[in-house]
């Protein structure tokens, strides 16, 4: 078994077909099949199943990809630690709950890369997501939140899927509404005054469990809900039907623009009011310093003291 068998297997499954990873890869159709074909002798099972239509993975397929990404991730950041690094095109992915903190960070980590050729993601995406991205090494790191309410059950995934919580800051709710809203020179909000304005919340897809819920305190009852896919689509209904959500206060102006507030949540006294942030990623890979340099600039971003 060689790391090029790996990088091919790797670059087959993500086009779908034979032809085109050969044509990405630069390597004559037939010798990518031969090493294909060699590798499955060596581990004696089939890993793809073939047909006119392309290739997918075996379910023996689908578990040894599994391992061969953490390998393959492994050997990347070894070479970028202590290879010729000017010869290595950079590549990193983050996938994250839908927080303005994590584009800002993200931004800043780009505007200072020193090297001409890099491939990078930021995927804004379903807290299920979020987490199959890291499990499954599509991306490095993923950003979500945890409180009292669904820690028990998200580290269960977390752990079944060998990954690590690492936080970065606690934050009490806000509500987060428009300028204009009727509360917006309230000093403090709570939940009754609330009632009469529809509650946002993104979407988690046809199986969300309430556990995978982005927003915070999402055991209350609220009257009036509304859910939406992405932060424009939302932060549009905050404006339109004076809709609010619930987050961790850290907005980016920057991004979102001035003309939204966070105001302080009133209630306290709840201990699933406080969210607990932080990244996540595969145990037993280290950081590549693309990795190591993006959670820097979340931690300046956030103010984390260490």
């Amino acid at each position: 078994m060689t790391l090029t068998q790996i990088k091919y297997l790797i670059k087959i499954v993500g086009c779908g077909s034979m032809n085109k990873a050969a044509e990405q890869l630069y390597v004559a159709q037939p010798s990518l099949t031969g090493a294909i074909k060699e590798l499955e002798r060596e581990l004696g099972f089939s890993l793809f199943n073939r047909s006119g239509k392309g290739v997918s993975l075996t379910p023996d397929g689908v578990e040894f990809l599994m391992y061969a990404k953490e390998v393959y991730a492994g050997y990347e950041t070894l070479m970028e630690k202590y290879g010729d690094g000017a010869k290595i095109k950079k590549k990193f992915g983050v996938s994250t709950q839908h927080y303005s903190f994590a584009i800002k960070a993200f931004v800043e980590m780009v505007k200072g890369f020193d090297t001409t050729e890099y491939e990078f993601a930021i995927r804004e995406t379903q807290t299920r997501m979020v987490i199959s991205d890291v499990a499954n090494l599509r991306s490095e790191i993923g950003l979500l939140y945890m409180s009292d309410f669904n820690r028990k059950a998200l580290m269960k995934l977390l752990s079944a899927s060998n990954i690590s919580f690492n936080k970065l800051i606690d934050c009490d709710a806000f509500v987060y509404i428009w300028k204009g809203h009727p509360l917006a020179r309230e000093k403090s909000i709570n939940f009754e005054q609330l009632k009469d304005y529809p509650c946002l919340s993104f979407e988690q897809g046809d199986n969300g469990s309430f556990y995978f819920a982005e927003e915070i305190l999402t055991t209350n009852e609220y009257p009036r809900t509304i859910k939406a896919n992405d932060r424009a689509t939302m932060l549009n209904l905050m404006i339109g039907l004076n809709g609010y959500t619930l987050c961790s206060g850290i907005i980016c102006e920057e991004l979102n623009g001035d003309d939204y507030i966070a105001v302080p949540y009133e209630d306290k006294q709840n201990p699933n009011s406080v969210m607990e942030i932080g990244y996540i990623k595969k145990k037993g890979i280290s950081l590549s310093q693309t990795g190591e340099d993006y959670i820097e600039h979340l931690k300046k971003y956030l103010g984390v003291v260490e």
